[in-house]
């Protein structure tokens, strides 16, 4: 569905170096802090920045090169884009009718209803929350088959991030040939949507997984000195030093619950696997 080889974007102090791949009928998140490289990315992915290596491939075709058709089966929202906000919902459905064939006006309309969006108020009156969904209701409106969303839940409270999480499930569920790429720096959000997740750190993936094995499989071991000069560190992939000894990120849980019952193991979350990828040392 999307793939990107060896993409790199040269900036005087930023580099961008990715290789990512989106299945169809999955949903593939993009985890890393704030600056990490996730927007630089879909700018990279929509051709809206020129890249200086790699290649970018949607629908089994350069990005470059997608004729109209596959730029319609496309669903894009950005952080920082949209609409005019001096506009209203009502006069926005004959732009979106004009620019796509598969414009489903009445559908819009009704899931505006039902989301509690009016369709005559300006848009610069909506609340973030009320922004956020107009944006994804758009992107939903014309039978995308491939939705990239960069930080689509970003400043917007729990309800109203659960309420649009809720209508990209509804998406997934409708048509499971289709797929999704989505940036966040919320880990919660991803790890009920999210098929696999990739982490960028300073430009360069730094770890690929998928959903289900890193929250069933990888673990923080708390060990002091002693515990910690004795352990096996073949499964360990970083460790960072604390004022009782060390904490560990391992993807291995079994391995150390089975060989070292003693130990401290805590089940890592999505949280404590960045915060140990991104400050702690390599083993």
């Amino acid at each position: 569905m999307l793939k990107l080889t060896n993409v790199t974007k040269r900036y005087d102090q930023f580099t961008l170096n990715c290789s990512l791949d989106v299945q169809p009928g999955c949903v593939t998140g993009l985890i890393g802090q704030n600056g990490a490289g996730k927007s630089t990315t879909f700018k990279a992915i929509l051709d809206l920045i020129s890249i200086d290596d790699g290649n970018i491939q949607i629908f089994d075709c350069p990005n470059q090169h997608l004729s109209m058709k596959y730029k319609q089966q496309i669903g894009v929202v950005l952080s920082d884009s949209g609409f005019s906000e001096y506009l209203t919902i009502q006069s926005i459905i004959p732009i979106m009718d004009a620019l796509y064939d598969r414009f489903e006006k009445q559908q819009f309309i009704q899931r505006c209803q039902q989301f509690n969006l009016p369709l005559k108020k300006q848009i610069k009156d909506f609340s973030t929350g009320m922004k956020a969904k107009l944006k994804v209701l758009l992107a939903l409106s014309y039978h995308a088959r491939l939705l990239i969303l960069d930080e689509p839940t970003a400043g917007l409270d729990v309800i109203a991030r659960e309420e649009l999480l809720d209508i990209l499930r509804d998406y997934m569920a409708q048509d499971e040939s289709c797929s999704i790429l989505i940036s966040s720096h919320i880990s919660s959000d991803l790890e009920g949507l999210c098929d696999d997740l990739y982490m960028i750190d300073k430009g360069s993936i730094i770890l690929h997984e998928d959903t289900d094995v890193l929250l069933s499989d990888y673990a923080i071991l708390k060990v002091d000195e002693q515990q910690y000069a004795s352990l096996d560190h073949q499964y360990i992939l970083r460790f960072r030093k604390e004022n009782y000894g060390y904490c560990c990120l391992t993807n291995q849980k079994q391995y150390y619950l089975d060989n070292y019952p003693s130990l401290v193991i805590e089940k890592g979350s999505i949280d404590d696997v960045i915060t140990m990828m991104i400050r702690g040392e390599k083993a």
